[in-house]
């Protein structure tokens, strides 16, 4: 069994703290699902606020996911 990714763990982390203004304990408290939830539905609250044919900034959720086996 492999662990949950630390970098990647610290990358979904920082980007709900960042929004939300959630602290570590709160966050690390999120199950890994809830987690890339939140991730997902701030990502989808930045492109509706934010609509543009060019991206400005990456979602997190953009990125290449890595493989977990868990």
């Amino acid at each position: 069994m492999r662990l949950y990714p630390e970098d990647e763990l610290y990358r979904e982390m920082s980007f709900i703290s960042y929004y939300f203004h959630w602290s570590e304990d709160d966050v690390l408290k999120l199950e890994h699902r809830q987690r890339r939830k939140w991730c997902s539905e701030i990502s989808s609250i930045n492109a509706n606020l934010n609509p543009s044919k060019e991206k400005k900034e990456k979602s997190i959720l953009d990125m290449k996911p890595l493989s977990f086996n868990g």
